[in-house]
């Protein structure tokens, strides 16, 4: 698989990480919260608090790509997770895919490379408290509302 790690640039000249797209991971634990990555100052939109995630591979689905890059940054392991659902920001030229999962069973997430400053838990109300990544900002708000139809 070739790495997907470079910018697209979109027709008003932004850019976007991800030349087969990104995608990421919202973990929730119905204890602890979701888990939230605060991004290393150096990353786009660093300092932000967003999502373990990025970059897809070439061929990679976008659930495959979101686990994988959740145990490359945050040690998130597969087996302790049931995906749920997926939301999907289509853009026409690049797409980033929200993969949302339960756990299972309690885990410790880890920094597993330097694209973190913190790992946290942090219940679903006070997730709109920290200066979120604006992509997932503006996420947030139809997922939180999804996660909640779930427990109906």
């Amino acid at each position: 698989m070739n790495s997907g790690d470079a910018w697209v640039e979109g027709p008003n000249g932004e850019r976007f990480w991800g030349r087969f797209g990104a995608a990421g991971l919202l973990v929730h634990d119905r204890l602890r919260g979701i888990l939230l990555q605060h991004r290393a100052d150096w990353s786009h939109f660093g300092g932000t608090w967003g999502l373990p995630g990025g970059a897809r591979h070439e061929g990679e689905t976008a659930v495959e790509g979101a686990l994988r890059e959740a145990s490359e940054e945050a040690d998130v392991p597969a087996d302790a997770l049931d995906v749920l659902f997926t939301s999907v920001l289509d853009l026409g030229f690049w797409s980033y895919t929200t993969v949302v999962a339960e756990a299972l069973r309690p885990f410790e997430a880890h920094m597993a490379d330097v694209e973190s400053i913190e790992l946290r838990w942090v219940q679903i109300g006070d997730v709109t408290a920290l200066p979120l990544h604006p992509g997932f900002a503006s996420a947030w708000p139809e997922l939180r509302a999804r996660l909640a139809g779930l427990d109906d």
